[in-house]
């Protein structure tokens, strides 16, 4: 032993960076998932005879043989299925391919998505139908996955260009006009 207890630790390239950020998606998009199957399996016996009035957000079981807002309830069950899973599959690529490095924001949008999709589509693959609890009473009863797909959505675009990430803003290379 040489008494020396600091080692350099090897610096982790962007391979590394990479697959931790891939991971994590993964983990965090299973989070999400297994959230929203959990409620929705708990929606589907506490709410089967009886809604819940909870204020601007009731608890009311709905099934949803369509996609968003009921898009496709009448076309066969097997192509909503096969559609929903192409999505949800390109989404997963799309996100694998883009696998962010550190940033927090960059990591749960984009997981946030992929769970609520999974959700759905493992939801839909059981009975073809998908489990919506959430009832407004201004738009179409909907669940958590669906609250998942819709805020990651528009928080990952600035995550995406670094205008929104934890702490670190993308520094600008113009040069400020008329000064010297």
């Amino acid at each position: 032993m040489t008494g020396d207890s600091t080692a350099a630790r090897p610096a982790v390239g962007a391979a590394g960076r990479a697959a931790r950020g891939r991971i994590a998606i993964l983990l965090a998009a299973g989070l999400f998932a297994a959230t929203d199957l959990g409620l929705k399996a708990w929606a589907e016996r506490a709410l089967e005879d009886d809604s819940v009035e909870a204020g601007p957000l009731d608890l009311q079981l709905a099934f949803n043989p369509g996609v968003a807002f009921s898009v496709g309830a009448n076309a066969p069950g097997w192509i909503v299925l096969a559609v929903t899973a192409l999505i949800t599959t390109a989404v997963a690529v799309a996100l694998w391919r883009t696998a962010p490095t550190s940033r927090r924001l960059r990591v749960v949008a984009p997981a946030a998505i992929l769970g609520g999709a999974s959700a759905n589509l493992i939801d839909r693959t059981a009975d073809g139908v998908v489990t919506d609890y959430l009832h407004s009473g201004w738009s179409p009863t909907f669940n958590l996955a669906d609250v998942f797909i819709v805020c990651g959505g528009p928080v990952s675009v600035p995550a995406r260009n670094g205008t929104a990430d934890s702490g670190t803003r993308r520094r600008s290379t113009a040069t400020p006009s008329g000064g010297s």
